[in-house]
């Protein structure tokens, strides 16, 4: 495989911006040390994320790595290591915030992925992260391009014990379909702070499913923008926090091209004292971006007592000449007349409680596409149900 060398460019991706992020850039000197006050970390705990922050982690040591990876690439799939500044690293994600900026940093060698085009691949590829240490820092960066015309699915999933720092980085070429699903499945003391930035090509069509049910602190950046005419984001998170779990999800969707699509659905269950879930969605429309069409939607159950959700959807318009435009938002408790009526017709209540959850979570489970993925969630939702819902009696009714 080719790679060519190339200065990392700020401006590579121009127009990445809005009054609620920071200019990006590969430079750690133009990302200072936050204090909390800041529009993009006033819902973060500061102290639990501070090791995220530090310029002089304890970080990797050659021989003695923090995280493995496991990599299963199916036949077709071109492989390679990118040093900093060496193309197509830089080329889609330029650092949004000091720990992006820090991934990228301390990251020598990042994974490189390429979907030749015209390429199908029947099965997914996969990169399982296992944590090791949790007293210890993991910088990593990951670049996907998938070349005009491919289709493939990539599936990230971390495990164990680790403060990770992560970068991932997507091009989805003209008439492209790509499928990133991201599962935060770590132990009860991981950290875990990653930006994912996908341009989307001509007629190209990003899916993009991020589920997090496991870590101490989970901060993820989801972000997109366009690269011609015709292309389409859909955009589904799933996540549900513990006590004393704090689990943030931030996008930011950029439509800087005509006639492109955007769908955002994040759905979030919280249980436990001082479970925080944080969802900031932010919508840019710009003044080239005429006949676009978006919505963005984030719903989050409240299962307990001392729990806490933040939701925050924002849309900047800058044309009036848009096929819709739109965002929701709600928080809430169990649905009473969903529960009267499965009760009302023999269902025992705990089972009904159960059915109600997980009605609420199947539709972005459906989502990912892949069915042992789906059977994974399905088993995780079901365990994390029945620490607070219960376990239904095995003789309960379900018949109407």
């Amino acid at each position: 495989m080719t790679v060519t060398e190339v200065p990392n460019v700020a401006g590579a991706i121009e127009g990445l911006e809005s009054h609620l992020h920071p200019q990006p850039s590969f430079d750690l000197a133009d990302h200072p040390m936050p204090d909390g006050r800041e529009e993009m970390w006033r819902f973060t705990p500061m102290r639990r994320m501070k090791p995220l922050l530090d310029e002089r982690a304890n970080e990797d040591r050659d021989g003695d790595p923090v995280v493995e990876f496991e990599l299963s690439v199916p036949d077709g799939v071109q492989t390679a290591n990118l040093a900093s500044g060496q193309a197509p690293r830089g080329a889609v994600l330029v650092p949004g915030d000091r720990p992006s900026a820090l991934a990228n940093l301390g990251c020598d060698n990042a994974l490189y992925l390429r979907i030749p085009a015209n390429t199908e691949l029947a099965e997914p590829i996969r990169i399982d992260a296992h944590g090791r240490d949790a007293a210890r820092r993991s910088n990593a960066v990951h670049v996907i391009v998938a070349e005009p015309n491919s289709k493939a699915t990539v599936v990230f999933r971390h495990t164990g014990s680790a403060q990770v720092l992560e970068n991932i980085e997507v091009d989805v070429r003209d008439g492209a379909k790509l499928t990133l699903v991201s599962l935060q499945d770590w132990a009860d003391d991981a950290l875990h702070a990653a930006e994912h930035t996908a341009k989307v090509g001509r007629d190209a069509h990003y899916r993009h499913v991020n589920v997090s049910f496991g870590g101490d602190l989970v901060r993820m950046h989801t972000n997109v923008s366009y690269d011609g005419p015709g292309g389409e984001a859909e955009l589904f998170g799933l996540y549900f926090a513990d006590a004393g779990q704090h689990i943030e999800h931030r996008l930011f969707v950029d439509h800087d091209a005509p006639l492109t699509k955007s769908n955002v659905d994040y759905r979030g269950a919280l249980q436990g004292q001082d479970a925080h879930a944080v969802w900031i969605g932010d919508v840019v429309i710009r003044k080239v971006a005429e006949g676009i069409e978006t919505y963005e939607s984030n719903k989050n159950l409240v299962l307990t007592e001392g729990a806490r959700a933040d939701s925050v959807p924002n849309l900047e318009i800058e044309t009036g000449e848009i096929a819709g435009a739109g965002h929701s938002s709600t928080t809430g408790r169990f649905d009473d007349e969903h529960l009267f009526y499965l009760t009302s017709r023999g269902i025992d209540p705990v089972e009904a409680k159960r059915l109600v959850v997980m009605g609420f979570f199947i539709d972005i489970i459906r989502r990912v596409g892949i069915p042992d993925i789906e059977e994974r969630l399905i088993a995780e939702v079901e365990r994390e149900l029945a620490t607070t819902v219960g376990i239904a009696p095995a003789a309960s009714g379900t018949e109407a």
